[in-house]
């Protein structure tokens, strides 16, 4: 996997999301990414994106999002200026977010950023599907 690392900020507005679900992809297709891998990423980047536009962007405002790939696999992160630490939900009509990251990526987190948070997570190369077809 090419080691170049793709950021891209958006602007606090809806058509955002779509945008940056679509700009991962074309990193994804750049690099490789298995399609099931891929599949896996894009709802990341899809629920992480949404929760920086929902609850971690102030009005005015907008969040970076930043592929890093590495030889081990890639690392989305999604950087907000917003107050807050995000959690994840389990009831309720919204806010499960969070849960499908946990179930779907390798490892998740919060790092903090001055002003606001970075909310990242992680993939191996292989989806926990392919990993267990080896074992």
């Amino acid at each position: 996997m090419n080691s170049e690392t793709r950021e891209h900020f958006y602007r606090r507005e809806r058509q955002s999301i779509p945008a940056a679900r679509e700009f991962a992809r074309a990193a994804l297709t750049d690099w490789h990414v298995a399609p099931d891998r891929a599949h896996d990423v894009l709802l990341c980047v899809s629920e992480l994106t949404t929760n920086a536009l929902l609850y971690g962007v102030p009005p005015g405002r907008g969040y970076l999002l930043r592929l890093l790939p590495h030889e081990q696999g890639l690392r989305v992160e999604v950087h907000d200026s917003g107050d807050g630490v995000p959690r994840q939900v389990r009831t309720g009509e919204g806010g499960r977010g969070l849960v499908l990251v946990a179930e779907i990526a390798d490892a998740w987190g919060v790092g903090e950023r001055d002003p606001g948070k970075v909310v990242w997570c992680e993939f191996g190369l292989l989806s926990p599907c392919a990993r267990a077809r080896m074992v």
